[in-house]
């Protein structure tokens, strides 16, 4: 990548960072100012005078504080989410497409998120103060559930997955998961290119629903051996069984986070005149304080995901020998995606869940 072109990624990359960082303060103020200046007693009071059961206020107040936040964020996502992508001419997709794509996911996230609520609503009324335990074993099976309907029920929703037509490249990657220790029946692809001119490839899916997916930028834009590279890195997180140990280490997270969360949320109830644990008015303090958890959380999970990260790398050079040719491919993937090459230390240690190129590129000629 030239310095100008480097240059470019940076400001790009600075660009989307800070608007990521200033979003999650400005939300965090929004919650805070939200409560304390009683407006979500207020909305909450009126929703019990129109309505008498109390999962349809909560359902109500969900929507109706999110229909607001989406409201005042409107702005910013415009601007990262399609004005930049088009800046930097990363975007294939019109005002139009950008806008559907955004309805699709709302609807999706909304069959998925408000059903969920609903039970975390219920599982406080019902288990008290136990309802952190009960809740993360339940969002445990949800995720396990939803790992599997991925692949074949929501990424066709977005996108159009097709198997791939390449048998000389199926039969490498078919070659490559066997000494992995995977089953693969096939291998498939999907039209990336509708909404970006980005590249990447994934593993996704659990037990019978595993799935190899290329997008179609990969495959126009990398040959064989650096498509093949790429594959071998995302085996071995198959075979460093990194799936399963994200599961746990999710989990392990999730129960850690809940159970502060709830110890924490009864702690600063009184701070702010509230009762019970179960009032509606009082809930988006757990949001709060999932916020702050977040901050101390993140790059501990960040760290453990770079680390896996190189573990991949070193597998993807030892199967399949092609040093070089996985190296030029990490090149022209930062340089398809506008990644920075090289961010600021503290940057990618608190933000970065895979190491920077310059990074992965001294680790794998040290190999």
């Amino acid at each position: 990548m030239s310095d100008s072109k480097n240059s470019t990624a940076k400001k790009y990359n600075n660009i989307k960072l800070a608007f990521s960082i200033g979003e999650s303060i400005l939300s965090f103020v929004l919650i805070l100012s939200f409560v304390l200046l009683g407006y979500s007693s207020e909305l909450a009071e009126y929703l019990s005078s129109a309505v008498s059961n109390s999962y349809l206020q909560f359902l109500l107040f969900v929507i109706i504080t999110g229909f607001v936040g989406a409201v005042i964020f409107a702005p910013f996502n415009y601007y990262t989410g399609f004005y930049l992508e088009h800046k930097y001419e990363l975007s294939n997709q019109t005002f139009v497409k950008w806008i559907l794509e955004g309805a699709k996911g709302l609807l999706v996230s909304s069959v998925i998120g408000l059903p969920l609520l609903l039970v975390f609503f219920w599982v406080i009324n019902t288990f008290g103060h136990l309802w952190w335990l009960v809740f993360a074993i339940i969002l445990f099976l949800f995720s396990v559930v939803l790992a599997q309907i991925v692949p074949i029920i929501i990424l066709p929703i977005f996108y159009k997955v097709t198997p791939l037509e390449d048998e000389g490249l199926k039969e490498r990657i078919i070659k490559l998961s066997k000494e992995a220790g995977m089953k693969v029946q096939n291998v498939f692809k999907f039209d990336m290119s509708k909404n970006t001119k980005k590249a990447n490839a994934a593993f996704t899916g659990l037990g019978k629903t595993k799935r190899i997916i290329l997008g179609d930028t990969l495959l126009e834009n990398f040959d064989n051996d650096q498509i093949e590279t790429v594959l071998a890195h995302e085996f071995g997180h198959y075979r460093h069984n990194h799936i399963v140990k994200n599961i746990f280490i999710g989990t392990f997270f999730s129960f850690v986070t809940f159970y502060l969360m709830a110890v924490l949320y009864e702690l600063s109830l009184p701070w702010f005149g509230f009762k019970s644990i179960s009032q509606i008015d009082a809930i988006p303090l757990l949001t709060l304080w999932a916020m702050l958890i977040g901050i101390i959380q993140s790059p501990i999970s960040n760290i453990i995901s770079r680390k896996f990260e190189y573990q991949a790398d070193e597998y993807a050079v030892k199967s399949t020998n092609k040093k070089k040719a996985f190296v030029s491919t990490l090149d022209k993937l930062t340089d398809q995606n506008l990644g920075d090459r090289e961010p600021h230390p503290f940057v990618e240690w608190f933000f970065y869940r895979h190491p920077s190129i310059k990074n992965r590129v001294k680790y794998i000629e040290r190999l």
